[in-house]
């Protein structure tokens, strides 16, 4: 519930009055002796969802956009008539929504001023970039918690819907001011790292799961900036605390970020690429989102010529994401798609080596290990396998590389390179 402080214009008190009592409001009145050119300012409980409605009334009998309102947060009203009030709200689809004009406070207070919003960012892509070189979950997930990244992501979304252009702007601003910040800081750090030896010289990034995380990104990643922009919004809008949301739209953004940068200090185009696809498509999904959530929840400028300009701008806002998403889904759609092929790949050529490893001459050999070799790329398919076969001194046969090879063109189809490793086995 809120409770909703209006000064009332001169002229306009009986009608105002009026107004509250035919919607059976409890209000206090307080004359206005300040010699201004308001007749006195009146007090009065409202549920969440009516402030929105009741603040259009009273535009509509005289309260002017200027007027000075006040709207805050009530622990508990104890009257009659305030619980008649609130049962008829209840009765509303939007019975948690939170009025246009604290929407917009709301997202304002969540945009931060520029230096803590600066500051906050480059720490936590450092931590963030801490967290991945020494394959630490926990670090990396601190790094999250202190990521300022959800409110701009909402000012922007609210500044669109309710043709609110500055707040729109600032919230586009800082957004890509954020992912620069993390990518260009997370890169000085990991040089730095890098040529100060902090880690061994030949530390390999593929060692660390949470990095290697990053490098093949698909299409459940995309599910995690949809499910995180819908959270930020739908919290918004209810008027509840947005701070665990914002972790959440966090881990859809800074350990990519800090992953590009990463591999910018260690030459790596491939992690570069695919760590900046897997940001930006969760960058853009999470602002498109939220645009759906906040224009389907209603909320639109109280101006009729500028509801049609928020709507026309929303909608081509909307269009221009969507387009932008797909072709980068088709991306990871290929990754995912690709990774499928490999482990299939993978599964078939383990069958076809050990089947093969079981037939004479070779029945002396275990297979130990069989990893699969891709080119690299985005969309890198199936360039090879890596096999570790373990023999006695009696069981050492030569050409056995070629003679997987041949086996798995016959079978599967794929003509790939094949390196055998063998390792003496002794029995006793």
């Amino acid at each position: 519930m809120r409770l909703v402080e209006v000064s009332i214009p001169a002229g306009k008190r009986e009608t105002v009055l009026r107004e509250l009592d035919e919607e059976g409001i409890d209000y206090v009145l307080t004359d206005e002796t300040s010699g201004r050119e308001y007749a006195g300012v009146v007090s009065f409980p409202l549920p969440t969802n009516a402030v929105e409605p009741v603040l259009e009334r009273l535009r509509e009998v005289g309260i002017d956009e200027e007027a000075y309102t006040v709207v805050v947060g009530a622990e508990t009203v104890v009257s009659r008539q305030f619980e008649q009030l609130e049962e008829r709200y209840a009765e509303e689809e939007s019975a948690e929504r939170i009025a246009r004009e604290e929407l917009q406070a709301r997202a304002e207070e969540l945009a931060p001023e520029l230096r803590t919003y600066a500051i906050m960012t480059v720490v936590s892509a450092l931590i963030a970039t801490a967290g991945l070189l020494l394959d630490s979950p926990a670090t990396v997930v601190g790094s999250m918690v202190i990521a300022p990244l959800i409110g701009p992501a909402m000012a922007a979304s609210v500044g669109t819907v309710v043709d609110d252009r500055e707040l729109s702007a600032r919230g586009v601003k800082l957004q890509v001011l954020g992912i620069g910040l993390s990518v260009a800081s997370a890169a000085a750090f990991a040089f730095l790292v890098r040529t100060t030896n902090v880690v061994p010289p030949g530390f390999e990034l593929a060692s660390s799961d949470e990095f290697a995380e990053r490098l093949n990104p698909d299409v459940l990643s995309l599910v995690v900036a949809i499910g995180a922009g819908i959270a930020g919004a739908v919290s918004l809008t209810a008027g509840v605390s947005a701070a665990i949301v914002g972790v959440m739209i966090a881990v859809a953004l800074i350990p990519p970020a800090a992953t590009v940068g990463i591999g910018i200090a260690w030459g790596e185009p491939t992690a570069v690429l695919n760590s900046g696809v897997l940001t930006l498509v969760n960058l853009l999904s999470i602002n498109l989102v939220a645009l759906v959530v906040f224009r389907r929840s209603g909320y639109e400028p109280a101006g009729l010529f500028q509801r049609d300009e928020a709507r026309t701008a929303t909608a081509k806002r909307v269009v221009a994401l969507v387009l932008v998403v797909a072709v980068l889904a088709a991306f990871l759609g290929g990754v995912t798609y690709r990774s499928y092929e490999r482990v299939s790949f993978e599964s078939e050529a383990r069958a076809e080596t050990e089947a093969l490893l079981d037939e004479p001459p070779y029945e002396g050999a275990t297979l130990l290990s069989l990893s699969v070799a891709a080119d690299g790329t985005l969309l890198g398919g199936v360039t090879g396998i890596n096999a570790t076969v373990g023999r006695t001194d009696e069981s050492a046969e030569s050409g056995l590389a070629r003679a997987i090879r041949t086996r798995l063109a016959r079978e599967t189809g794929r003509n790939v390179s094949v390196r055998v490793r063998f390792v003496e086995i002794e029995r006793a």
